[in-house]
C-alpha cells in the first residue's frame, strides 16, 4: 500500500529507544510549537518512568512526505518478551538500535532474534555517537557477526546503517556527515522499509496482537488488518483458539495519529487499527469476514521459566492497609492479567488460597506485583523459583546468558562468586579502559539474590544484563543465602534501646517506632544462621538521669530494600507480605516453637 511503512523499534534496555521516538515524534510535526511534551512521552505508565524502561508495547504514528508511518515501541527487557512476540507481528520492518560504545547486548540478541524469525528486514541504528567513548564502526562490524550468528538471510545481512544522537536529536548515514536533524533516518525509512502486503480485496483478516481498555468504549483490540478492509458498524466472525467462531460487531474504529487514536469510517489492508465492541476475544485470535472466517496463525511466545506462589496475606496485619484481600479478590485479578499478559501463566495449588503464578524471569513477576499493591491488592509471595523441563528424558533447568561490564579492581571477586553459582566464563574484554567485559552461561537460579551481592563487589559501578540462552541438564546444588535472618520473637513496637543492642552484629530492615509481629523478619544476621530477638524492649526508667541518657543512642539507619530486593533476599522457609502501603519480611510458620518442631521433622526427613 503505497504511502503506508509499519515499523518496530527494538533495542536493548537503556539504550536511547524511547528517546529517539520523542525525536521523530517531535520533528515530523506531531506535537505544536507551543505544546509543552514530556521527556520520553511514550513511557507514560508510572512505573516506566520509575526505571527508566519500557514494559508495556506502545503505538504511535508520523507522517513524513505523505506517507504515514506507524511506530511500535518495543520492551528491551527479554522478562517482557511475550510484548515483543505480539507486536512484531504488526510490523515489516526492525529499527535495530545500538549503543555506539556498548555494542550488542543479551537483549539486543533477544529481540533480534525474533525479528530475524519473523523475516523482518532490520535497520541498524547507531545511537549516541556523541559518547566520547563511541566506536560505531566497531558496533556495525559486531551487529553483523551477530545477525550472522542467528542466521540473517542474505537480504538481511545488507542492511543498511544511520548513526544517530537521540538525545541530540539528529541522524547521518555516515559518522562524519554534519545533518543536524533526523530526516536521514526518516528517508531511510521510506526507502528500505516495504509497504505492507495484503490483499485488499480479500475477505477480512485481523491478528489480535493486543488489548486495551476505555472506560467509555469498553474492551479495546490493537491490531493489524492482515487482509480485507474493516469497517465501523460491520459485522464480524471471531476466530477463538479452541478453533470455534462467534459473531461480533465492531461499534468504533480507530487508527494512530501522533499518539492520539482518531476514529476512521475504514481500514484497509496493512493498517494498524484499534477495535471497539468486541469484547470476546484474546491475543493471538483472528477477526475475520462474516461470510468465510478463515483464522490466522496464532502468535508463538516462549514458555514461562521461573514460578512464584501468590498467596492470601495470613499475617497478624492481614487486610490492615489492603484492599482486596481474600483469594476470590486474588484470583480475579490474575485471571484479568491473563487476558492481555500472554507470557504469564496461573495454575492453582493444593490450597484454595494459593495460585502458582509463572513468568519469563524475576523483574516479570515483581512488575506483576507492583502494579497489583498500588491497586489496592494485599497478598504474600513465596521464593521464586525455576521450572524444570523433561528434555530428552534428563531433567533440564534454564540458563542464562550473562554480561558483565564491572571495574577491573572488582574483576576477581565477580569471577569468583559467579563460579560458585555454577556460571561458566565464554568471553572476556579488556579493551584498557579500566573496566571489564565478562560473557557468561548461568543457571537462572544462580542470579536469584546476586544482584544485591555483585552491586557491592562493584561498589555500586558493576552492570549487570542477562537473557535466556535455553535449556541445559541440571547443575546440581547451589549455595544458599549467605546471611541468616534476625526474626522477630512477640508482637509490639520496635525501641531505639533494643535496637542499639542487637545492631552490632547485624542489618536491620526497621527503626524505631515500627510495629513489628512474632515470625517477622526485622534484620539480617552476620552470620549464615537465624536468630530470634527481640526488638521491643524497653529500658526501665528509675531516675531522670536514666531518661536523658536515651539521648546518647546511636542507630544505624535501616535497610530499605525494594520490591525486587525483597524477593531476591527470600529463603525457602520465608514470605514476603505484599501491601499497597508495607513489604515485610516473615518465615512460614510465624510461631517460634513451631519452626523448631517443622525444622526437626525435616531433619529426619532428610536422614
Amino acid at each position: 500500500m503505497a504511502g503506508l511503512r509499519n515499523i518496530a523499534i527494538i533495542a536493548h534496555v537503556d539504550h536511547g529507544k524511547t528517546t529517539l521516538v520523542d525525536c521523530l515524534l517531535k520533528q515530523s510535526g506531531t506535537f505544536r510549537a507551543n505544546e509543552d511534551v514530556a521527556e520520553r512521552v511514550m513511557d507514560a505508565n508510572d512505573l516506566e518512568r520509575e526505571r527508566g524502561i519500557t514494559i508495556f508495547a506502545k503505538n504511535a504514528a508520523i507522517r513524513y512526505r505523505e506517507t504515514k508511518v506507524n511506530i511500535v515501541d518495543t520492551p528491551g527487557h527479554s522478562d517482557f518478551g511475550g510484548e515483543v512476540e505480539r507486536v512484531l507481528k504488526m510490523v515489516d520492518a526492525v529499527l535495530v538500535l545500538v549503543d555506539a560504545a556498548e555494542g550488542t547486548m543479551p537483549q539486543t540478541r533477544f529481540v533480534l532474534r525474533k525479528a530475524l524469525e519473523l523475516g523482518l528486514r532490520p535497520i541498524v541504528v547507531v545511537n549516541k555517537i556523541d559518547r566520547p567513548e563511541a566506536r560505531p564502526h566497531t558496533v556495525v562490524d559486531q551487529v553483523f557477526d551477530l545477525m550472522v550468528e542467528l542466521g540473517a538471510t542474505d537480504e538481511q545481512l545488507d542492511f543498511p546503517i544511520v548513526y544517530t544522537s537521540a538525545k541530540h536529536g539528529f541522524a547521518r548515514r555516515e559518522v562524519d556527515h554534519t545533518d543536524g536533524d533526523v530526516r536521514p533516518l526518516l528517508d531511510a525509512i521510506l526507502v528500505e522499509v516495504p509497504e505492507p502486503t495484503g490483499d485488499p480485496a480479500a475477505p477480512l483478516q485481523l491478528l489480535v496482537a493486543s488489548l486495551d481498555y476505555d472506560n467509555y468504549l469498553g474492551r479495546l483490540v490493537i491490531g493489524r488488518v492482515v487482509n480485507g478492509a474493516l469497517r465501523a458498524g460491520q459485522t464480524v466472525s471471531v476466530c477463538r483458539l479452541d478453533g470455534s467462531v462467534q459473531q461480533g460487531r465492531v461499534t468504533k474504529l480507530l487508527a494512530f495519529e501522533g499518539l492520539r487514536r482518531v476514529e476512521v469510517p475504514e481500514a484497509r489492508a496493512g493498517e494498524i487499527v484499534v477495535v471497539a465492541g468486541i469484547e470476546a476475544v484474546t491475543i493471538g485470535e483472528t477477526i475475520a469476514s462474516l461470510e468465510e472466517p478463515v483464522a490466522l496463525p496464532p502468535i508463538a511466545v516462549d514458555e514461562p521459566t521461573v514460578s512464584m506462589t501468590f498467596r492470601v496475606n495470613d499475617s497478624p496485619f492481614a487486610g490492615r492497609e489492603g484492599k482486596w484481600v481474600t483469594s476470590r479478590n486474588l484470583s480475579d485479578r490474575l485471571e484479568r492479567e491473563l487476558r492481555t499478559n500472554v507470557a504469564l501463566k496461573v495454575e492453582p495449588t493444593d490450597s484454595p488460597d494459593a495460585f502458582k503464578v509463572s513468568g519469563r524471569g524475576e523483574l516479570h513477576l515483581a512488575i506483576l506485583v507492583e502494579t497489583m499493591r498500588r491497586e489496592g491488592y494485599e497478598f504474600a509471595l513465596s521464593r521464586p523459583e525455576v521450572i524444570v523441563k523433561d528434555v530428552d528424558g534428563v531433567p533440564s533447568e534454564p540458563v542464562e546468558e550473562l554480561v558483565v561490564d564491572v571495574p577491573e579492581e572488582a574483576m576477581g571477586t565477580v569471577i569468583e562468586k559467579l563460579g560458585q553459582r555454577r556460571a561458566e566464563m565464554t568471553n572476556l574484554t579488556n579493551p584498557g579502559s579500566g573496566r571489564v567485559k565478562i560473557e557468561l552461561k548461568i543457571p537462572t537460579r544462580g542470579l536469584f539474590g546476586y544482584r544485591g551481592e555483585f552491586l557491592t563487589d562493584t561498589k555500586g559501578e558493576g552492570l549487570l544484563h542477562h537473557v535466556l540462552a535455553g535449556y541445559e541438564p541440571w547443575k546440581g546444588e547451589l549455595p544458599g543465602r549467605r546471611t541468616g535472618a534476625l526474626v522477630c520473637k512477640e508482637a509490639g513496637e520496635t525501641t531505639a534501646y533494643s535496637l542499639e543492642k542487637l545492631q552490632e552484629r547485624s542489618v536491620f530492615f526497621v527503626g524505631p517506632g515500627v510495629p513489628v509481629y512474632g515470625g517477622m523478619i526485622v534484620g539480617s544476621n552476620s552470620r549464615e544462621n537465624d536468630m530470634v530477638v527481640n526488638p521491643c524492649v524497653k529500658k526501665h526508667l528509675t531516675n531522670m538521669r536514666a531518661s536523658t541518657s536515651d539521648m546518647a543512642i546511636r542507630l544505624t539507619p535501616p535497610l530499605t530494600m525494594s520490591l525486587e530486593a525483597c524477593i531476591e533476599w527470600l529463603d525457602e522457609d520465608e514470605l514476603l507480605e505484599v501491601t499497597p502501603k508495607s513489604l515485610r519480611l516473615r518465615k512460614r510458620i510465624l510461631d517460634h516453637s513451631m519452626r523448631k518442631v517443622s525444622e526437626k521433622r525435616s531433619a529426619l526427613v532428610e536422614e
